[in-house]
């Protein structure tokens, strides 16, 4: 799915007001890691896409290295770090491979963001990934985890999700998201993508993936036998707490012991 959405992916975000909604967070969590306030860290961002977090991240002065399973988005990614005069170093990887691809140890934050998590489609690669996850971070390092909160979606048949309009020049794209809920409990998760030039008719096309729903417990449980502690479950990307029954995402952070 996403090697064919790469082209359009910077369209399909609104990357503006994403990163001024959800960098607030993820600064404040870089605070609690710093052992001062000048401190640089070591970050990974895992399933990055084309980078906008990893070079927000890099713009603030830390060392940042970024990993997605799809090398046209690491080619963008490489692209958009090169156009904002910072360095990101990319590679292509996918979650469950980090310490193959960086080594062990490493890193004082991962971050694993924008629901890429339930890619995983079975418990048996969530559990390896984080696993792997706590063995590129270094003792008493962090991971970050945002994923929608399954526990609501699943309960309420959540089918559908706002749609996102971007325009530039005289073209205009809509994308248009939703889910199938399958037997034996997967998601297949489409973006629907609608484009038109000046005068010209719409041009229609899907990409379509599956997603396995990871439940608050599920990946409470994960965390702490991949060896992880102090997990803490927040609602958003605001910091509110998590309601199962209410909450749109579910934002994870734990601590490598």
């Amino acid at each position: 799915m996403y090697g064919n959405f790469a082209g359009d992916y910077d369209r399909f975000v609104n990357w503006k007001e994403r990163l001024a909604y959800e960098m607030p967070f993820i600064e404040e969590q870089i605070s609690q890691l710093r052992g001062s306030a000048d401190e640089n860290l070591d970050i990974l961002d895992t399933a990055a896409g084309t980078g906008m977090h990893a070079i927000a991240l890099a713009g603030g002065g830390h060392k940042v290295s970024a990993a997605d399973l799809f090398p046209q988005m690491t080619e963008i990614g490489a692209e958009n770090a090169l156009r904002a005069k910072v360095s990101v170093s990319f590679k292509t990887a996918g979650l469950g491979d980090m310490a193959a691809a960086f080594g062990m140890g490493k890193f004082d934050l991962l971050l694993c963001l924008g629901n890429s998590l339930p890619h995983l489609t079975s418990s048996s690669e969530l559990n390896e990934a984080l696993v792997d996850f706590a063995a590129v971070l270094r003792p008493g390092g962090m991971v970050l985890i945002q994923n929608r909160n399954f526990d609501l979606v699943m309960r309420a048949r959540q089918r559908w999700m706002e749609p996102q309009v971007y325009e530039q020049d005289d073209s205009e794209w809509i994308f248009q998201r939703f889910y199938d809920f399958l037997p034996g409990g997967l998601i297949r998760f489409n973006i629907v993508t609608l484009k038109r030039d000046k005068d010209a008719a719409w041009q229609t096309g899907i990409n379509s993936t599956l997603l396995r729903p990871q439940f608050y417990a599920e990946l409470s449980q994960g965390l702490s036998d991949a060896g992880f502690h102090t997990i803490r479950a927040y609602g958003s990307m605001q910091g509110e707490t998590f309601q199962p029954e209410s909450s749109g995402n579910l934002i994870l952070t734990a601590r490598k012991s």
